[in-house]
């Protein structure tokens, strides 16, 4: 077994609540089956916190959120939601001491989380997937303790990963094998947003990255676009937040 994976096995055991953080761009992406079955399985109690919510429209994020409960929406670069989440913890925990852990995909926003609810940098963040390396005691007050983990990947992923790891950042959009698939994957779901972001049109996705590829400049010699250079562009601006409801 990983050794990542050995970290999130002793948070499950360490702690009373699991908080696992969810990208509301991707919810259903970054749900993680393997730990939620785990901690099913372990009695323990599992709160949603679902953040970077200011990226999206409320009314779309109450619609993906579906039947996850308990959850909590946050932004931690807002601010948003982190008395609430407090108040929520303490509420699973009968207002006594508890001790949280934090699961999830890599550069979902663990770490930015934990520095939210702290406030301060307990936690070391970073854009890139992966920066968390061990297990971190974090004291936020008197009565919550968080335990943080460096992102783990499911044993088993279903699907194109390269898709779904480009789209959820948890690789980084410099390191996806297969930049292209991922950035078209990302287009037909997210094809109304990207269009407004670079300001084009398309009659799919292909012709949509193209288009993108010749609006930035991004060209070969002969002048068509450099789809590699155009995809990982565009992954970029999606994974650091760049592209938003606004």
């Amino acid at each position: 077994m990983p050794s990542f994976w050995r970290h999130v096995n002793r948070v499950l055991e360490q702690s009373d609540i699991i908080i696992e953080v969810l990208d509301a761009r991707s919810i259903e992406d970054t749900r993680h089956p393997e730990i939620e079955r785990k901690v099913l399985q372990s009695g323990k109690k599992l709160l949603y916190v679902i953040t970077k919510c200011d990226l999206v429209e409320i009314d779309q994020l109450k619609k993906d959120r579906k039947d996850l409960r308990p959850s909590i929406f946050i932004s931690s670069r807002e601010h948003l939601g982190t008395t609430l989440l407090k108040k929520k913890i303490l509420a699973l925990s009968h207002g006594e001491n508890v001790v949280v852990g934090i699961v999830g995909y890599p550069n979902v926003g663990k770490s930015s989380l934990i520095n939210a609810l702290a406030g301060r940098g307990a936690a070391r963040t970073s854009s890139e997937s992966g920066f968390t390396k061990g297990l971190q005691k974090i004291r936020v007050d008197r009565k919550i303790v968080l335990l943080d983990t460096p992102g783990v990947f499911p044993l088993k992923e279903k699907g194109n990963a390269d898709i779904k790891h480009g789209k959820t950042g948890a690789i980084d959009y410099a390191k996806i094998k297969d930049p292209e698939a991922a950035a078209i994957g990302l287009i037909k779901e997210k094809k109304q947003l990207i269009c407004d972001y670079y300001q084009v049109s398309g009659k799919n996705s292909q012709d949509i990255l193209e288009q993108v590829g010749y609006k930035i400049k991004r060209l070969q010699k002969g002048g068509q676009p450099d789809l590699e250079s155009t995809s990982r562009l565009i992954l970029r601006d999606w994974q650091t937040g760049k592209m938003s409801k606004k």
